[in-house]
């Protein structure tokens, strides 16, 4: 079976939801794994990624996330662990908790704070390779980790079984994804490239990229596997007409400089869904008066409220 056969194309990034205390509401996380499985937004659930705030949960929180979500998905879609963190030692520790709760692939971003050289990155994936059985899918977003996983690199990585892909925020160089598949074409035919930044959807598919891992696909999961459709029938207006909402939305849940949206995202996710999900956990501010109005009008005006 192949990457996509088994994980589809549109990978989800559950947001994780809290209570007014800023504790992880796990009944409300079971809700929304049942929202987006029932209204089939996504192929794929994605534990503790960058949209769900990885960083700001502690590690028993993460395992309970997806001992959560291994349950409430009852098998209708796979779960994906996100199970990056700052050292290797806690990256591996992470994985091997993946790896017991029967979960078949790991999403790991580069360890970030560190900023380590392209050689310890190289290290740091391949102990975590050897240590466990499951599939890795790299994971570089070097506007938050403060280093870029170069091509070269990736190249060495697609060498080892067990690493099958990456996925690159690609908003950051949008021609990178055509510089992964070139690095790796040769070493592993196989290796899959997905791109992590909804605004560079359609670009990055015209580069080759499989798929997308996509936060806004809580509310837009539909329209993002139209434009997979459109393009891949040549209807390329088509395409561009989907994705524009799509791309206003995104760029509003960035107001003020906001480097990750989830102050924004999460409320505009309430909204439309219906799921209680909280503000965002310290020391991310909450989405302003004057932020939500431009949010709330863009999806009036496209029909989502």
């Amino acid at each position: 079976m192949t990457f996509q056969e088994k994980y589809g194309k549109i990978l989800l990034p559950l947001i994780t939801p809290y209570d007014e205390k800023e504790e992880v509401d796990y009944g409300q996380y079971e809700k929304l794994i049942d929202y987006v499985i029932e209204q089939d937004v996504c192929d794929s659930l994605i534990v503790t990624g960058t949209t769900g705030e990885a960083s700001l949960l502690t590690f028993d929180e993460r395992v309970k996330l997806m001992e959560t979500a291994v349950k409430a998905a009852k098998g209708r879609k796979p779960v994906i662990a996100g199970t990056g963190c700052a050292s290797t030692k806690e990256t591996i520790a992470l994985t091997k908790k993946a790896e017991e709760l029967g979960i078949e692939l790991a999403l790991v971003v580069v360890p970030f704070y560190n900023k380590p050289t392209q050689e310890g990155i190289y290290n740091h994936y391949k102990k975590l390779a050897e240590s466990t059985k499951i599939d890795i899918l790299l994971y570089n977003i070097p506007i938050f980790v403060g280093v870029n996983l170069e091509p070269e690199t990736v190249q060495k990585l697609a060498a080892i079984d067990n690493i099958v892909g990456i996925k690159d925020e690609a908003g950051i160089n949008p021609t990178q994804v055509t510089d992964f598949f070139l690095a790796t074409e040769k070493v592993d035919p196989d290796f899959v490239i997905f791109n992590g930044d909804d605004v560079m959807l359609l670009p990055t598919i015209v580069q080759g990229a499989m798929g997308i891992v996509s936060g806004g696909a809580h509310i837009f999961g539909h329209e993002i596997r139209a434009i997979f459709d459109a393009f891949a029938k040549g209807e390329n207006e088509k395409a561009k007409e989907l994705f524009v909402p799509i791309y206003r939305f995104c760029k509003a849940c960035g107001q003020n400089g906001r480097l990750l949206p989830n102050s924004i995202l999460r409320p505009a996710i309430e909204l439309v869904t219906g799921v209680k999900l909280g503000p965002a956990r310290s020391p991310l501010a909450p989405a302003t008066e004057e932020e939500m109005n431009v949010v709330k009008g863009i999806l009036k005006e496209i029909g989502k409220l």
